[in-house]
């Protein structure tokens, strides 16, 4: 790759690693049809103004994605990246500056004990084991519909609808997704439009643009919450 003016070279170029990034740059998302479709939603309308070009990022390996949430159930984000940083230096492998996230393979060859001494709960450490032990593909799960996803996630000890819904958010960039049991949603949801009863019928408000809209509403919650 010949870098522009000014710019920096970056190598070895591999094709592999440029749709890996893209992917993680949310490239998937089709913000130009979600800002048109977003003008006639009073809410909507001034986040996407707020957050011009905002683009979710996403999470590119489905088996790390999938962790990620098991750690994070019903925890701190701060306590849960805490344990997620023992458990990558422990099993991932070391580079130069930092460690890849574990393979799915040496997490299976794990004991459920080692993992808790890391600072999973017991069944979190069961969960993950369990998991990297399955027989399901992972990387298959991009080709199916969303409900099959849905099916053969929560299928698994572990994974629940809110699991399955975030694969689909964050790692698929499936434009329907819409994680209705997700804590911060629904307060996103309360500040923004009140009180909703049913989160989850609440999604036919946004479509077809369910999963862009909650990224919005999460973000714009954050960054300029009603006064």
């Amino acid at each position: 790759i010949e870098a522009a003016p000014g710019g920096v070279d970056v190598g070895p170029y591999r094709a592999s690693i440029e749709r890996e990034l893209l992917h993680f740059l949310g490239l998937p998302f089709d913000l130009e049809g979600f800002a048109a479709w977003a003008a006639g939603e009073p809410v909507l309308s001034r986040l996407v103004d707020s957050l011009r070009g905002f683009r979710p990022p996403l999470q590119t390996n489905p088996f790390e994605a999938l962790v990620t949430s098991i750690s994070a159930q019903q925890v701190s984000l701060q306590s849960a990246a805490a344990i997620r940083s023992r458990f990558i230096e422990a099993y991932g492998v070391a580079h130069e500056h930092a460690h890849a996230f574990p393979e799915r393979g040496r997490v299976a060859e794990a004991s459920a004990d080692e993992l808790f001494a890391l600072g999973f709960s017991v069944r979190k450490a069961e969960y993950i084991v369990g998991l990297a032990r399955s027989d399901l593909d992972l990387d298959a799960l991009a080709t199916l519909p969303d409900a099959e996803v849905t099916a053969r996630l929560t299928a698994l000890r572990g994974l629940g609808e809110w699991t399955a819904d975030w694969f689909l958010a964050r790692h698929l960039a499936r434009p329907h997704a819409w994680p209705a049991g997700d804590l911060g949603l629904r307060k996103a949801v309360a500040a923004f439009y009140g009180d909703v009863p049913d989160l989850r019928a609440f999604a036919a408000r946004f479509h077809p643009y369910e999963n862009l809209s909650a990224h919005y509403l999460l973000t714009g919650l954050r960054l300029f919450p009603p006064a």
